[in-house]
């Protein structure tokens, strides 16, 4: 065979190669939303298994606790950072279905409180 074909195939096998380890590793590590869905997920079974809780039941709240709507599925993050009270007071204006300035005005008393 051609030296040069021979190079070239070596080449492109060798990119192919670190091409695939290097999507192996980005799939590896998860995203900081998948690692923060991750620990609800885990705070939620936890929550259930202490609460003994079984059948539909246990369905209910898991779908409450992995959608947010209970004290389980809170942030792990140190309460009162302003972040997290921007969490909060969207999800309870949005809980609220507030709209236009009286949105606003319970944001801001919200974010103050």
């Amino acid at each position: 065979m051609n030296k040069a074909l021979i190079l070239c195939l070596s080449f492109a096998c060798s990119v192919f190669a670190g091409n695939a380890l290097a999507a192996d590793d980005a799939k590896k590590a998860p995203s900081p939303a998948q690692q923060a869905q991750q620990e609800r997920m885990k705070s939620c079974n936890k929550d259930a298994k202490d609460k003994a809780l079984k059948g539909d039941e246990r369905k209910a709240f898991m779908s409450n606790c992995l959608s947010g709507k209970t004290e389980s599925a809170a942030p792990a993050a140190e309460p009162g950072t302003q972040q997290n009270k921007m969490k909060t007071c969207n999800k309870e204006a949005g809980d609220k279905a507030l709209k236009g300035d009286e949105r606003k005005k319970f944001m801001s008393d919200c974010l103050k409180g």
